[in-house]
């Protein structure tokens, strides 16, 4: 009877896949974020290549056969990694510096072998280009109008313009835990491919500078971004997946899918009422689009995944459970669900919480958020956490760095703890963010940082965010956005 199931069984799409590797813009990010993940990314290509070979959407699962394999690295700084990448299968282009910056000429030579093969007799399905660059903008809308699919992998902040484009974006944190062969949670979004699950908080890495220059990291950074962790099973707050807001546990929010409080189980398969096969691709479509996202989505982007999957969803009045929503409950329970803040969201309980939710703190009873910060964080997806919040977070953030070597996931995962410890409403996503903020403004998170430090280049960090996004900011205006995302820890500085 197994040899029947498999035969009945369709075989997964194949993707014929090209991609283009920028390495010295990879492998000088990663560093920056953690030097571990960056010499994994560079010494063993094949491991992280073979993750990437197999993904599912909503019409099911697929392979990527990567057809076209090609790697631009500088040899006068890091030929020692050719090697790998050769036995990895890729060909490796030398470009060498050409320029007294150090400017090399790989930006160049990957454009036009895209273009070469955009053009060429063999159809690729799918373009991934591993780089942060920004300049590879156009070259991504070439990809996307000739109705290919397009997914960027980066390892620094990238501008809000790139990734709009693509149809998939690989954040750092996701890539380190990939390269490094890190928790579920993480290579589970890796392998979802998602529609428009780029991260919303990665911004240019053009700039970076001292207090007086502000320029953070420059556009929409990665500043606001959210850590794709895999599952916190240690009770510690809403972002160990069992906590409030979740479907089928107890809310703080109350905006639970219908189900009651006392319902805790989560099952592990579909429920019997999506047996049909259109319930059963809408559930599919449901996780694929939540799992592969890098923080909540709202509940209206997730009704429309399940529509599309199952467009007979509404005129069944979702499957006779009366709206999106307890339709939710029933047919995928394993997901966190809560109504407000407006729009409502629904997240992967492995990854995120209640306190990962835009504005979750600034829209608590502690604060009133103004205009402005409301601003910020919808152009920036800044953490929505209020003043105290922050105050909270980077004392916790220098105090961990201060008794214990910083190590990115390990000193996160103990913040957040110490967070929720003091009371506040902090998930992971918020202290991965505040890390890669001052980490990739230049900030040495080592035990003689303070909670100054820290503030001020966070500070710097949202300014330069602000900046560029094309926000236009008065002096008070930054003077604001420093009390606000510093914890107030600035006045100190400033007297």
């Amino acid at each position: 009877m197994t040899s029947d199931l498999a035969l009945d069984r369709p075989d997964p799409r194949r993707l014929r896949a090209a991609m283009f590797v920028d390495f010295d813009n990879v492998y000088i990010g990663l560093r920056r974020l953690d030097p571990e993940a960056a010499e994994a990314f560079a010494t063993d290509p094949g491991h992280w290549l073979a993750e990437l070979e197999a993904g599912s959407d909503a019409d099911g699962e697929f392979t990527r056969r990567f057809l076209v394999r090609a790697c631009y690295l500088n040899p006068s700084v890091f030929s020692r990694y050719r090697p790998n990448f050769t036995r990895a299968g890729f060909q490796v282009v030398d470009c060498p510096s050409l320029t007294q910056q150090g400017k090399s000429s790989a930006d160049i030579n990957l454009v036009l072998d895209a273009v070469d093969a955009l053009g060429a007799d063999t159809r690729y399905d799918e373009f991934v280009i591993v780089s942060a660059d920004a300049d590879f903008t156009p070259l991504a809308q070439r990809c996307r109008a000739a109705d290919r699919r397009v997914t960027i992998i980066t390892a620094s902040p990238a501008a809000s313009a790139y990734r709009a484009v693509a149809d998939t974006v690989i954040t750092a944190n996701d890539l380190a835990e990939l390269v490094t062969g890190g928790d579920g949670g993480a290579t589970d979004a890796l392998l979802a491919e998602g529609t428009e699950s780029a991260d919303p908080a990665e911004g240019t890495d053009d700039t970076r500078s001292s207090r007086g220059g502000r320029g953070g990291a420059g556009g929409r950074g990665e500043a606001g971004g959210a850590e794709a962790a895999g599952p916190e099973r240690d009770g510690r707050g809403s972002d160990s997946g069992d906590g409030a807001g979740t479907t089928g546990g107890t809310g703080r929010s109350g905006g639970t899918a219908g189900r009651s409080d006392a319902a805790t189980t989560r099952e592990a398969t579909a429920p019997s009422g999506t047996s049909t096969p259109g319930s059963l691709a809408a559930r599919r479509a449901v996780l694929q689009r939540v799992r592969s996202a890098d923080r909540p989505v709202p509940t209206g982007t997730v009704a429309q995944a399940a529509q599309k999957a199952d467009p007979t969803l509404p005129t069944t009045r979702w499957a006779g459970t009366g709206g999106f929503l307890p339709w939710l409950a029933q047919a995928v329970p394993e997901l966190g669900v809560a109504a407000r803040p407006s729009p409502g969201y629904v997240w992967d309980p492995k990854r995120f919480g209640e306190a990962d939710l835009p504005g979750a703190a600034a829209t608590g009873p502690d604060t009133d958020a103004t205009a402005l910060q409301r601003q910020v964080i919808s152009v920036t997806d800044t953490p929505g956490l209020s003043r105290d919040n922050y105050r909270v977070l980077h004392t916790a953030l220098a105090e961990d760095v201060q008794a214990h070597p910083f190590e990115r996931a390990a000193t996160a995962r103990r913040v957040r703890d110490a967070c929720q410890e003091a009371g506040a409403a902090v998930g992971k996503a918020s202290v991965n963010a505040v890390i890669n903020g001052v980490l990739y403004v230049g900030l040495e998170l080592d035990e003689s940082v303070t909670a100054e430090d820290v503030a001020e280049a966070w500070a710097d960090n949202v300014v330069g965010l602000c900046r560029g996004a094309r926000m236009e900011l008065t002096e008070a205006d930054e003077a604001a956005i420093d009390d606000w995302v510093g914890g107030g820890l600035l006045e100190a500085l400033d007297d």
